[in-house]
């Protein structure tokens, strides 16, 4: 199969209580998942907007905050605060209930779905907070990679994936060996960058399938989010929050 590298635009939109998002996808006609993603949103939640309650079930999420705080509480029992920097899982599975509401203001970052394949669907419900100081991190010349989900992370799912925040000072370099049958997302935060030869902004991204390497290059200082793994290869039915 030949190369590809398709480039797509977040769209704004209102979810939940008011909350602003770029959303990535799902978006109807224009990309629907990116197996085994199955939903990415740039959230930017200002006082009295948020998440409240509401259910899910078939995936997992992980939320990741650039800065400001976010109140979980979820149907299992947990109440946690998580911090700029931090991240939590939950696993959905079979059903839960849970609310994610922003405590400082603004609070900024980026939620991801991650399929379950069809014999995981029906697990038993989880959730895990990783604080900021426990997500490793290593520098590059000109910049620095967290590493959220992959090494050494303690966060952990039920499919393998790397999940990186990428910070490049100007004219700055990243690469990546992407495995073969993985496919790789790069989202656009702040700046701009060249993704594989294709210049991007923020709000856009690059979706590339059956490339080696990926190469990043900062034109301006830029932040950018990774995100590699292998597709389940299996149908992706999402029906709101709820993912069969």
């Amino acid at each position: 199969m030949n190369a590809s590298n398709q480039i797509n635009a977040a769209v704004e939109m209102q979810e939940g209580a008011g909350a602003q998002v770029r959303r990535l996808f799902p978006i109807r006609h224009a990309r629907m998942n990116f197996d085994p993603f199955v939903l990415w949103d740039h959230f930017q939640l200002q006082a009295g907007t948020g998440f409240p309650d509401h259910p899910h079930r078939g995936f997992e999420a992980i939320t990741y905050l650039f800065n400001g705080a976010m109140q979980h509480r979820d149907s299992l029992g947990h109440d946690s605060l998580v911090t700029g920097g931090g991240a939590q899982r939950f696993t959905a599975g079979r059903g839960l209930v849970h609310s994610e509401m922003p405590v400082t203001d603004p609070t900024n970052g980026i939620q991801l779905w991650i399929n379950l394949p069809r014999q995981l669907k029906m697990l038993e419900p989880a959730y895990q907070q990783v604080d900021a100081e426990a997500i490793p991190e290593y520098e590059i010349e000109g910049g620095r990679v967290r590493v959220i989900v992959g090494d050494n992370s303690p966060l952990q799912l039920h499919t393998p994936i790397r999940y990186l925040d990428v910070l490049l000072q100007d004219r700055a370099a990243f690469s990546e060996i992407i495995p073969a049958g993985s496919r790789a997302l790069v989202y656009v935060v702040d700046g701009i960058v060249q993704v594989n030869g294709h210049t991007l902004e923020a709000g856009f991204a690059s979706f590339l399938q059956d490339e080696p390497q990926l190469d990043i290059t900062a034109i301006s200082s830029a932040r950018v989010m990774v995100a590699l793994g292998a597709p389940h290869g299996e149908p992706i039915r999402q029906h709101g929050p709820f993912v069969d």
